[in-house]
């Protein structure tokens, strides 16, 4: 089967799932999943609600489904209700309205839509530490001994490009230089000169200077958590695209360099590319979801041709092989569209399952590869 013909059954294959299990989950905000079952958030605030319907979206705005769109708002407008909280919002605002308020606002024009990912860029804002140049991450923090007032993850390069958007929206440039200044300060300090990645950094929250290194998600301090990886690869490739800055787009080659290092012949990236690995080392196809469609977008960026088709072809063969084998195209009683994802591996949660992250991803990726040969 040639490339296009295999995007093409792939993605196929997707919406043919999808149409039966978005009629079947009673959820309203799949996580991850159990015995082959989405469980539910219960949480209308937390990072990962953003996901399932922004899948519905990028399957509506290619299938033009009116139950993909009508399940999309109806999740949109439940996330009112911590938007009007504001006590439980943190800094993954950008995973939750990006995905959903931005896109319907960029599909219909919405403009309900438009205001709240607007507010939603303002109390990401809100997190910015003058001093140390960075957002916070959350509110409190439960997986590691750092004061949250001081602590910033890498997970948020995925965020930055709500600030991003939110200042083109009513041209208010306060959001691109705090954005630019919390991405200068994760090239500095999360961003090693191998190209890997750190998770979890904690600040002074009234000096600004850096007090401790955490592993969080990943196996040590020194370690390489593949997903957090991948956050870095796709967050720095979409701040080049926003800002044209040429460091994000060294920062996001230099990331997708160590990472495509690290990978296995069979293109799956372990949890932990530091981690002690044998044949029962978790893998993480959320992370080989992720990375992939940051690195069809980094393709896109650099003017060598040679680096673009090594970055195509490196993100072909992962979604390539997590199509081969890890979907659940023929498993009826899977619901999620990928398994063998890997939540956190330190404290045993989430391992070898679906992740609705690792599905979004994927499906973005795919998406990709099929506007390619359109």
């Amino acid at each position: 089967m040639n490339k296009n013909a295999w995007v093409n059954a792939t993605w196929a294959k997707i919406h043919e799932k999808v149409q039966v299990t978005s009629q079947e989950m009673d959820v309203k905000f799949p996580s991850m999943s159990k015995n082959g079952v989405y469980e539910d958030t219960h949480k209308p605030w937390a990072w990962v609600v953003g996901f399932w319907p922004g899948l519905l979206w990028l399957l509506y705005e290619r299938e033009d489904e009116q139950r993909y769109m009508d399940m999309a708002i109806e999740r949109e407008n439940i996330m009112d209700g911590p938007l009007d909280e504001y006590v439980n919002i943190h800094h993954d605002v950008g995973f939750m309205w990006q995905l959903t308020s931005v896109k319907h606002y960029q599909l219909h024009g919405n403009e309900a839509s438009r205001t709240r990912a607007l507010r939603a860029a303002s109390h990401l804002a809100s997190r910015f530490n003058i001093n140390g140049r960075f957002l916070t991450a959350w509110n409190k923090n439960d997986v590691s001994a750092a004061d949250p007032r001081g602590l910033s993850i890498i997970d948020s390069m995925m965020n930055l490009p709500l600030l991003y958007w939110a200042a083109d929206q009513i041209d208010a440039p306060r959001f691109t230089l705090m954005a630019k200044a919390h991405a200068d300060t994760v090239l500095k300090e999360f961003i090693r000169e191998d190209g890997s990645v750190r998770h979890m950094v904690e600040f002074d929250f009234m000096s600004g200077d850096v007090k401790q290194y955490y592993g969080g998600q990943g196996y040590n301090e020194d370690s390489a958590w593949s997903r957090g990886a991948s956050w870095a690869i796709h967050g720095f490739a979409m701040s080049f695209d926003h800002t044209r800055e040429p460091r994000y787009l060294e920062a996001a080659i230099k990331t997708a360099d160590f990472f495509i290092s690290q990978l296995p012949e069979d293109y799956f990236p372990h949890w932990d590319f530091r981690a002690p690995r044998d044949s029962n080392t978790p893998r993480d196809t959320s992370a080989a979801a992720c990375a992939a469609s940051g690195m069809l977008l980094l393709s896109e960026l650099v003017d060598d041709e040679e680096l673009k088709a090594h970055y195509t072809e490196v993100a072909t063969q992962m979604l390539k092989s997590l199509s081969e084998r890890y979907a659940t195209f023929d498993n009826p009683n899977e619901q999620g569209l990928l398994t063998g994802g890997a939540f956190n591996c330190p404290q045993g949660l989430g391992i070898n399952c679906s992740l609705i992250y690792g599905d979004y991803y994927y499906v973005e990726g795919l998406s990709k590869l099929v506007d390619r040969i359109v």
